[in-house]
């Protein structure tokens, strides 16, 4: 689905799915971003003869940027808020509720709900520059949305570590060593051909072993539809505040100089 300069595109080929979405900033998440993804991921798991998926971006540097600033700025009341931040949730429960096993492709750097979404993916493989920050408490807010997501990942204590060292980088070693990603490799050439190497192999896997698997990899997250939805209204909530738009206005005005 094309909106001007991004989109979120799919193809199928061998039973292999694969999804890549790009947006100009980063590989930012505005709203329509955030809601072809979540269709698109659902559509792909609702085709029979799909067995697995491949969720990838754009480009050669950032994997995904998380929230798009412009639109948090935009947030004018809590509902909108809850509806911006929902978008996360609907995307983390597609990939949730999807029977079919999802590989991301790492190839740059993720930020907040960047991070999250790799973590809802079911194995990710990753170049070595690729390191993670929730940047979310910088801002006044909080990874409140995709925290479920990269808490079941790698555990709370890592979560935290991230959530509260808000400003930091944590390399891709870390991310690698703590279970975020599966596989970690120098350069995106090598990336791109162990994600071939295992989408094949699960392509020609049992769909109902890998559906089974998927259900147990998942347990325990049933709620989730109801969690997500009061994280997003806390981070809905939290966006109106004077620190957030001070620090949003911030950060923006550094970039632009940049």
């Amino acid at each position: 689905m094309q909106h001007t300069e991004a989109y979120v595109n799919s193809h199928v080929s061998n039973g292999i799915a694969t999804i890549e979405f790009y947006h100009p900033s980063s590989n930012s998440l505005p709203a329509i971003i955030l809601k072809d993804l979540a269709h698109t991921i659902t559509q792909m798991n609702e085709l029979s003869h799909v067995r697995v998926i491949v969720l990838k971006s754009a480009g050669s540097k950032a994997f995904c940027a998380g929230a798009s600033f412009d639109e948090l700025m935009d947030v004018s009341n809590e509902e909108e808020g809850m509806q911006f931040f929902s978008g996360f949730a609907h995307v983390i429960n597609a990939m949730r509720k999807s029977s079919k096993l999802i590989i991301a492709r790492v190839q740059g750097k993720a930020v907040g709900g960047g991070v999250g979404i790799i973590a809802a993916t079911d194995y990710a493989i990753a170049v070595e520059e690729a390191s993670v920050k929730l940047s979310e408490l910088a801002v006044g807010i909080g990874p409140f949305v995709v925290g479920p997501a990269v808490e079941r990942k790698i555990g709370r204590a890592c979560f935290s570590q991230l959530a509260i060292d808000a400003t930091e980088w944590r390399t891709a070693h870390w991310a690698y060593t703590h279970g975020l990603y599966s596989e970690m490799y120098p350069d995106i050439a090598m990336v791109d051909k162990h994600v071939q190497l295992l989408a094949e192999k699960l392509a020609h896997s049992s769909p109902d072993a890998m559906a089974e698997l998927k259900s147990i990899f998942w347990q325990g997250t049933e709620n989730w539809d109801t969690l997500l939805a009061q994280r997003a209204a806390i981070s809905g909530r939290l966006v109106l505040s004077e620190f957030t738009r001070n620090a949003i206005n911030k950060f923006k005005a550094k970039t632009a100089k940049q």
